[in-house]
């Protein structure tokens, strides 16, 4: 009789194993199509924006920061992020670096070393000049020497940069609720004017804009896109003599960043989430480049 209850036991015990062995396999399973679905669904959600682009006013003006899409069982955001949106990486004062990085919350000395090692990445040495943040990049694994005669050809290049973390780079990337260096930066960013609808507010005060001033922008857009040329010129008015730094739009390279959710059996949208990015260069008729109207891709990101 104990053999018997002891081979139940062991075949009860053994039984449980399989099936949580099981239930584990099916939720990764699951998990794995759920994601594999997110990411076409991504995927159309940006090349539906190009389509909405191409076709004009009646599908989407320029300057609108983002559209909103239904699927069967899911639903999608694309923000679409001019890089006139961001500080250009190559040609921002050293000081409006600096405040940015204070504003991102980092400590001054720690804002000051990056700083300083964003322009020595950039800038070109004299022949047989050595840099004094050489021995830090030859002391990495594996050790290198930034390429200043080609500097900050991606943006991710931030990322070797000394003293820069990934949470410095990305900040709070799945809400946006703390900004990171790729937010605010940009290998092709703007020399010039940046897009009042996208631009965050730690970039507007990194370029000396009031705090105030910068709240009650991305306040004002939150309730519809600033594409009216007289609300526009109010608002450069107001903001004093960096308002000449703001514009709308502007460029011909974007971001288009599409976040999806999947619907759950409740018809709400559930905590699953997938974001896919794509840079794109836009092409108007009679664009200066005499390039073909259009659309070309330059980078895709699987997870943005």
């Amino acid at each position: 009789m104990l053999t018997v209850l002891w081979l139940t036991a062991a075949l009860s015990a053994i039984g449980l194993a399989v099936a949580s062995n099981v239930r584990g396999e099916t939720d990764r399973t699951t998990t794995g199509l759920d994601d594999l679905r997110t990411y076409f669904i991504a995927r159309g959600a940006i090349e539906r924006t190009l389509l909405y682009m191409q076709r004009g006013q009646n599908f989407y003006r320029y300057g609108t920061p983002r559209l909103d899409f239904a699927f069967p069982g899911a639903v999608a955001t694309v923000e679409i992020i001019p890089e006139t949106s961001k500080l250009s990486l190559l040609g921002t004062k050293p000081e409006e670096l600096l405040r940015l990085l204070e504003v991102l919350g980092l400590p001054q000395d720690r804002a000051e070393m990056i700083t300083a090692g964003i322009v020595d990445w950039r800038t070109f040495p004299l022949p047989g000049a050595s840099s004094p943040f050489d021995a830090f990049y030859l002391s990495q694994t594996p050790s290198f020497v930034p390429q200043r005669t080609s500097p900050f050809l991606e943006t991710e290049e931030l990322l070797l940069v000394r003293g820069v973390t990934a949470d410095i780079y990305y900040g709070t990337s799945l809400d946006g609720s703390r900004a990171g260096l790729r937010d605010c930066l940009s290998a092709r960013g703007s020399w010039g004017t940046l897009d009042l609808n996208t631009t965050r507010p730690e970039t507007m005060i990194a370029i000396g804009m009031d705090p105030t001033d910068a709240a009650a922008i991305v306040q004002r857009r939150a309730i519809r896109p600033i594409l009216d040329p007289v609300e526009i010129n109010e608002i450069q008015k107001a903001v004093g003599p960096v308002g000449a730094r703001l514009g709308v739009g502007g460029g011909y390279m974007f971001t288009l960043r599409a976040t999806v959710r999947l619907i759950g059996a409740d018809g709400k949208p559930t905590d699953f989430r997938r974001t896919s990015a794509a840079l794109i260069k836009r092409f108007d008729p009679n664009n200066k480049a005499k390039h073909n109207p259009g659309y070309e891709f330059v980078r895709w990101y699987d997870r943005d």
